[in-house]
């Protein structure tokens, strides 16, 4: 008989789960949410969670944004998840998301995952773009 597949199993292969979801912890390298584990950075976004190629802020460019810019309809503030060091946001990255009416707070992982999960409860338009965290 053939396993079914679940949404756990998409976000491994895909890189991908279907659903805006909050995140129930963080660190070690990853992030939890849906009752599932992932490693490495996290897009959150309104169409889903995406495994994200970023490793620090300077992997932050607008190729690595691209799918935030292609959902910038459906999201008023994104909340960038810094890392642990905090460093000042890419001014260039900062206006690119302005002009697409999209209102940036770039703080470290965790306070990014915190309010994240606050203006999700509040069913706002929000999305997050977090970089793992070694705790």
């Amino acid at each position: 008989m053939k396993k079914q597949k679940t949404a756990s199993d998409k976000l491994q292969k895909d890189g991908h789960y279907p659903y805006q979801a909050p995140i129930d912890a963080y660190g070690n390298g990853g992030f939890r949410f849906a009752q599932m584990s992932h490693r490495g950075s996290l897009l959150c976004l309104p169409d889903g969670m995406f495994a994200w190629d970023v490793d620090n802020v300077t992997d932050i460019d607008e190729n690595t944004l691209a799918p935030v810019l292609k959902n910038h309809r459906e999201i008023d503030v994104l909340l960038v998840g810094l890392g642990t060091d905090i460093v000042l946001f890419d001014p260039k990255i900062r206006q690119i998301l302005r002009d697409h009416n999209i209102i940036v707070d770039a703080v470290g992982t965790g306070g990014a995952v915190r309010t994240y999960n606050i203006l999700l409860a509040e069913n706002r338009a929000v999305a997050a773009a977090l970089i793992s965290v070694h705790l």
